[in-house]
């Protein structure tokens, strides 16, 4: 099996790594190309995982940066694929989005040697871009065209939920026989709380936890505003923020706390490990979700919200239906689109320890008995077993 991942390197890719994992555990040669991160080699093996880099792109801002570091990646990964076929070998090329421009490189694949071709569908990209630049126009039109392209070179999707799913049926064709629902379900075996560290409260009494990628359709920007009204219009100087992640906005971010005056409230960890994850979310009282209410956030499935949940953290987002189906009874569910609210409905859960409590307890339940990996791990596994 070949694994390709463009946005994120892998084993920092959460989801990505869990299925190479699932894959070896089943049996299957698993080779992986993704960007490589800073210190790590050109070709590795990691837990049987063949591991092949390409160094990343230079970051560059704007549609046009954005389409220069997508060629250069794609041929980069077409560069490395001919060497995994010709060195290891693969029966089956699985290509993780975004972006939807991998069914290329699998046609291409097909031309010389039959290679089924999986799509495993992280992102919706023209929802993303909507969501990202406000607008439609041309270049969304083409990205429903790579996207279709990439439906009809597919032998099997995979849908990160119904949501997804629906619409690899309806707008992409894809027969339902044909697709397959594998959640970004945590594995409860291995996050799980520990001790917590009191000085990441900064010496206040509460503290609140925001985990995941900070770029213009993440809803941090929102976040930052909620704390604003947290501290400067409800009065509240209780609670110390950690903000956990990177990405394009990081840096506007930051600037955004400094001006608002939150920085004596807020933490910006940037790029975690799951070590410091843990320290962090075993530490904390609540997990925020703040991704605004658009058409995309309302069809993903959020990974940072089930990651709290299996932390034991009630979670606190604005009302998007796959974070409603996620969370259930762990999840306060803010309803008016807006900053205060969302401050409001921290600020209710952070005065009621008895209702987190009951919450969090619900929400590691849910993640053990229903949303655990071990059991999507199965799904995605069978995908490959009817392919071969």
């Amino acid at each position: 099996m070949l694994v390709v991942v463009q946005n994120l390197s892998v084993p920092l890719d959460r989801r990505v790594w869990l299925e190479c994992q699932a894959l070896v555990a089943a049996g299957h040669q698993v080779s992986v190309i993704c960007p490589r991160e800073v210190g790590q080699p050109a070709h590795r093996t990691l837990d049987g995982v063949r591991i092949h880099t390409y160094p990343p792109a230079k970051a560059r801002s704007g549609i046009l940066g954005y389409f220069i570091e997508f060629v250069y990646a794609w041929l980069r990964t077409a560069v490395l694929s001919v060497h995994v076929r010709r060195n290891e070998g693969f029966d089956v090329l699985q290509a993780c989005n975004p972006p939807d421009t991998y069914w290329l490189l699998a046609r291409l694949h097909k031309l010389v040697g039959r290679k089924a071709f999986v799509y495993d569908q992280h992102d919706l990209c023209p929802e993303v871009f909507e969501a990202r630049f406000g607008r439609r126009g041309l270049l969304h039109r083409g990205l429903l065209l790579l996207e279709r392209a990439t439906y009809a070179t597919a032998d099997h999707v995979i849908s990160t939920n119904e949501s997804y799913r629906e619409i690899a049926s309806t707008r992409g064709k894809v027969p339902l026989e044909r697709s397959t629902i594998v959640m970004s379900a945590p594995d409860p075996d291995r996050m799980r709380s520990e001790e917590p560290d009191p000085a990441l409260r900064h010496g206040r009494e509460h503290l609140v936890c925001y985990l995941g990628i900070m770029g213009p359709q993440d809803g941090v920007d929102r976040l930052l505003g909620a704390i604003d009204h947290y501290v400067n219009v409800l009065g509240r100087t209780d609670t110390h923020f950690g903000l956990m992640g990177f990405g394009d906005c990081l840096e506007d971010l930051r600037a955004q706390s400094t001006r608002l005056g939150l920085d004596e409230y807020v933490t910006f960890t940037g790029k975690v490990g799951p070590a410091e994850i843990s320290r962090w979310l075993s530490s904390a009282d609540l997990g925020v979700t703040p991704d605004p209410v658009n058409d995309f956030n309302d069809k993903s499935t959020m990974n940072k919200t089930m990651e709290y949940m299996a932390y034991e953290l009630p979670v606190v987002g604005f009302d998007l239906t796959e974070n409603r189906r996620s969370a259930g009874a762990a999840g306060l569910v803010v309803h008016e689109d807006d900053d205060g609210a969302l401050a409001r409905g921290i600020a209710t859960l952070l005065d009621d320890p008895e209702r987190r409590h009951e919450m969090g307890a619900l929400g590691r339940k849910r993640i053990e008995e229903h949303l655990r990996w071990s059991t999507q791990a199965e799904a995605y596994v069978g995908v490959f077993r009817a392919l071969s």
